[in-house]
Formats: structure tokens, sequence, C-alpha cells
């Protein structure tokens, strides 16, 4: 059965009655999931074919799930986190500002979100990209590793430059993703359904991860360098500058081709999801109400 918290407003009505929390925590971890364990194999690809090392010899295509625990773990806390950020700022300020400045608390709450987000996301992506990079090794070999030689602090090298990866790509994504529902609906003169929210999402996913993949390139080279080497400092700026120098620009889009079709890809899913589990939360919030 079709479930859909827009086409009945007692049931709108019940959802927005029922802690906002909890319903972001949970339709934001079955969202994450969802996307990390159906596209790792994408991912992967593309963390090789960033690395300084070249694509090959990180591995190529052999042992493809390299990592995956790492991202199985925390893809949950990850997503739910960002969106219970997302949602409790969004809400703050809609009420705030006037309909045609929305889009500005969009990008706040989305920013907010992604610093907030990425104290879990960082050591999960530390883990994940030197497994990826080093195929012989388990995600748990990776930790202990990791641990020794840099200590915790070690699993946080390149939370600077995630973030500054990270505030970018949401700052278009979701004021795209919302805007792009937003003309939907008024254009079918109906809320969209989960499905039709998650195309929006794979557009808004599709530009946003293509115009940001230069800072992902300097992410993922921070986050792999040697211990030590000046690449590991995680100053962006001279990365990408040396990035320029050994492969010009198609140096600096690294990956953009499987990070594109991924995020357009993982897009469609993940906010088809948050939005079904949501629909979903409302649906057995007005049952229960009855």
């Amino acid at each position: 059965m079709e479930v859909n918290v827009n086409e009945n407003m007692d049931s709108e009505k019940c959802f927005r009655a029922e802690p906002d929390f909890l319903m972001a925590l949970m339709a934001g971890a079955a969202a994450g999931i969802a996307v990390d364990v159906t596209l790792f194999p994408v991912d992967t690809v593309k963390t090789r074919l960033q690395s300084a090392q070249g694509f090959w010899k990180t591995g190529g295509f052999r042992s493809i799930y390299s990592g995956l625990a790492s991202a199985v773990i925390g893809s949950a806390p990850n997503a739910a986190v960002f969106f219970c950020t997302y949602e409790m700022i969004k809400q703050l300020g809609s009420g705030l500002v006037p309909m045609s400045f929305q889009p500005v608390i969009h990008m706040g709450a989305a920013s907010c979100g992604e610093v907030v987000a990425c104290l879990v996301r960082v050591p999960v992506e530390v883990v994940k990209q030197r497994t990826q990079a080093r195929p012989d090794l388990s995600s748990w070999s990776v930790l202990k590793r990791t641990f020794k030689a840099e200590g915790f602090f070690g699993l946080y090298r390149g939370y600077f430059s995630t973030v500054t990866r990270e505030i970018p790509f949401s700052l278009i994504q979701f004021p795209l993703w919302e805007m792009f529902k937003k003309v939907w609906s008024d254009h079918r003169g109906q809320y969209l359904a989960s499905w039709q929210s998650s195309i929006c999402g794979a557009l808004a996913g599709g530009i946003s991860s293509g115009i940001t993949t230069p800072l992902d390139v300097a992410k993922t080279r921070i986050m792999l360098a040697e211990k030590g080497s000046f690449t590991s400092k995680g100053h962006i700026l001279p990365v990408l500058r040396d990035v320029w120098k050994e492969k010009g620009l198609r140096g600096l889009f690294a990956g953009a081709v499987p990070r594109m079709i991924g995020i357009s890809v993982g897009g469609a899913i993940f906010f088809g999801v948050y939005e079904k589990t949501k629909s979903i939360w409302a649906y057995y919030c007005q049952r229960i109400s009855l």
C-alpha cells in the first residue's frame, strides 16, 4: 500500500506533533545504510582513481568491497546525525524568514548538519579509504595501524578538508533538492510522492558532486598521505596546486564520473528512502492516534 504523508492533512498534523528528532534519526539512518551498501563498489573505484599512487597500484578492480565494514558501521549514525541537525535548524529558521529566503535557511541547515556529521563521518572515511587503497588489509587492521601510528587524532586527519568539501556540496545540493521539489509540486498541484522526491535528489546530487570534485580529490589525497608528509598536514590549496602540476584539469576532476554516478544514484536512493521512512512514520503515527 502506498503511504504518503502529504496526501492526508490529518497525517501531516500528526506527523508534526511527533518528535521530529526521532523521525529524522530513523529516516536518516535507513537512508544512509541503503546508499552506502548499494554503491560501495563505485566509491571504491572513485577513491582509487583519486589516490596519488594511481588506480591500478591501489588495487584496480580487485577486492572492490574492501572497507565495507567501516562504511556500514558508520553510515547510520552519520546520516542520522546530519538529518537530525538539518531538520532541527530548518524548522527553527523557517518561521523566522519569509518564503523568498527559505533557500538561505536550507543552506544554513545543511552546513550545520555537515559540520556536526563530520565528527562521525571523518573517522569512518579515514578507515574506509585507507582500506580501499590497501585491499590486503581489513578495516580493523587499518584502524589499529592508524591508532598506533597517529593516535586518536589520526582518525580525524582531513576533518577540515572534508568539511570544506561537504559544505559547498550541501550549499548546492539541498537548496536544489528543495527547489526541484517545489517546482515539480507546484506544476502538479499536489505534494510529491517518495519516488518523485528521489528523482529531485538524484538531479541535485549529480550537479553538486560534479562541481565539488576537486575538493573531493584534495580530501582523498590528504587522508591517504603518509604521516609526516606535507600533504598529510591538510592544506587544501597546496594539495590542489600539486595535483594541477602533476595531472592538470584531468587530475583535479579524477573520479568525477563515478562520483557523479554514485551520488546521483545515491541521491535517488537516499532521498527516496528518507522521504518514504518519514511517510511510514507519519502513517503509523496516525494509526496510533486513532
